[in-house]
């Protein structure tokens, strides 16, 4: 049986082949029992913390946002960037300033949008007050970073507002991947009249206005997110989908369930051991599809065990990646040697941890040296916290690296799961020892997963790395102009974090989705971005 797989030209041949033998499920054939045409429903693997775009981070939060608000730019059904709010723009010679010509639309209760209220979006996102996690992204904008830590006052951001429907963005350095950023939600317009008639309860319910195909019209926590079409989105002629249903059920088996029983159209992630079940059963639901991204384990480097730089290589040198991809999860993930998956951007060949040409038995013994070196034997071993967000395959993945540390270096580690939205705030609030996390391209450049060991990221640079060379490349390559300067600038940061190992690359992901067939127009993409606004049901 061939799983449906999107050629992508830029990941090596090896992330396209998809192993599909997996232990078995014990499930029967769907139901088929019909939705109303109208209606499309997703099992999204998580609850929501908000649905204000200055205050979400996760996947299953762009998501239910991403349907609901429309950047400057945006993804085309095959996740290709094309104009957005803004129809047009120019670049000047030197690519530091973007003049953004917006089309004529408005908010969903009629109020025009108009540059003003991009203006205000990036004002509200990077003043300190508002503590956004992710403003990070914006440093790229003329004097961002030093309005978001307070540095400057909000009138020296880089943002211009030359009339109401053109927008001027000047940025730090040339910067060919902005047009892509601005697809992100922290690039997204905020409704100012809403904010200030409203406060923070204007992203709840009918209170949201949005911009984008879709509006919020009801929000039930932890039971259901429901979105309406937008009667006043600029091309809500040709949207075709009356409904969209959110389920922030994480249990990916309990989910697949609903799937059968036709309660829900699209399943967001399954659980490996699902698969040859599915294989059997339903072939025509699975889409499984190169994907940007990186499965990792932040270390906190903060930690009494962990900032050793010898304990946190021993543990990375210990873990068989080629046996989480081929035996645990066995669905076409990739081990991961480096922390930049390839084909990202222009970066080439990434730089990986120089140890990986080593046999097993040599990294074994490598790791045990340098845990005795570092005070630890296996009879005086350290005890590490593993945690990790509710998921059959995180808890799988978690099982097996606990089992290879015990085996090779004695450790001992205690497992320890928790809901989502409870799991990264943990590791915001860097409350963990180790942990389980993953990044997914915002952006096809190798910058947006380099940063998040940068020491100015303060919330995504989980693990607490902070390295002045390894800073120092990161700022000259985020202001240099000749490209290929730029990637080898990173690339040598890339070999230092490599080197001491804050966070642990496992594998570079693929998208797992179950689509229901009745659902057409959905197009496997990188991004693994699918808009409603693309797509119809039976």
């Amino acid at each position: 049986m061939s799983v449906k797989m999107t050629p992508f030209k830029h990941l090596k041949a090896g992330m396209l082949a998809v192993s599909i033998a997996v232990s078995g499920a014990f499930f029967t054939a769907p139901d088929n029992v019909a939705q109303a045409a109208g209606t499309l429903t997703f099992g999204n693997m998580g609850e929501p913390a908000s649905l204000d775009p200055h205050f979400i981070s996760g996947v299953w939060e762009s998501r239910i946002v991403g349907n609901m608000f429309l950047g400057l730019t945006t993804e085309a059904v095959d996740g290709s960037i094309v104009p957005g709010a803004a129809e047009s723009w120019t670049v000047s010679d030197d690519g530091l300033a973007y003049t953004f010509k917006l089309r004529n639309h408005t908010w969903s209760d009629g109020k025009p949008v108009t540059a003003h209220d991009f203006y205000y979006a990036f004002q509200r996102i990077l003043a300190p007050e508002t503590a956004s996690g992710y403003s990070y992204l914006l440093y790229t904008i003329k004097n961002a970073q030093d309005v978001n830590t307070g540095k400057a006052g909000p009138d020296a951001l880089g943002v211009k507002v030359l009339d109401d429907k053109t927008l001027e963005v000047t940025l730090e350095g040339p910067a060919p991947y902005f047009v892509a950023q601005l697809v992100h939600y922290t690039a997204y317009p905020v409704p100012s009249h809403k904010i200030k008639e409203l406060g923070k309860e204007w992203a709840k319910n009918k209170g949201a206005v949005s911009n984008g195909a879709y509006t919020l019209e009801e929000w039930t926590p932890n039971a259901q997110i429901r979105l309406v079409k937008n009667p006043k989105f600029y091309d809500a002629a040709n949207v075709s989908i009356d409904e969209l249903i959110f389920y922030p059920q994480e249990d990916r088996s309990a989910v697949l369930k609903r799937v059968r029983a036709g309660e829900v159209d699209i399943q967001t992630d399954f659980a490996s051991s699902d698969l040859k079940w599915l294989e059997k059963n339903m072939p025509e639901y699975i889409r499984i599809a190169p994907y940007l991204g990186v499965y990792y384990y932040p270390l906190n480097t903060s930690d009494e065990v962990l900032k050793d730089p010898r304990v946190r290589k021993a543990l990375a040198m210990s873990i068989d990646r080629e046996i989480l991809t081929d035996k645990v999860l066995r669905t076409g993930e990739v081990p991961a040697y480096g922390f930049v998956p390839p084909g990202t951007g222009t970066y080439g060949q990434p730089s990986e941890v120089p140890w990986k040409g080593l046999s097993k038995d040599e990294r074994i013994a490598e790791a045990r040296k340098l845990m005795e070196q570092a005070g630890y034997s296996k009879s005086n071993p350290p005890t590490l916290r593993l945690s990790y967000n509710t998921s059959e395959n995180h808890k799988k993945v978690a099982i097996a690296i606990a089992a290879m540390w015990k085996k090779a270096l004695g450790v001992k580690t205690e497992l320890y799961n928790s809901e989502v939205k409870v799991h990264y705030a943990s590791l915001k609030t860097r409350d963990f020892q180790v942990a389980r996390a993953g990044w997914i391209a915002d952006y096809n450049d190798p910058q947006n997963f380099l940063n998040l060991m940068e020491a100015r990221n303060l919330s995504k640079n989980y693990s607490n790395f902070n390295n002045d060379q390894y800073n120092t490349l990161m700022k000259k390559a985020e202001i240099e102009v000749d490209m290929d300067k730029r990637d080898e600038y990173m690339r040598e940061a890339e070999a230092i974090a490599m080197a001491e190992l804050p966070n642990i690359p496992l594998y570079y992901y693929v998208s797992k989705n179950l689509v229901n067939p009745r659902v057409k127009g959905w197009v496997d993409n990188p991004a693994d971005v699918h808009h409603a606004r693309y797509l119809t049901v039976e």
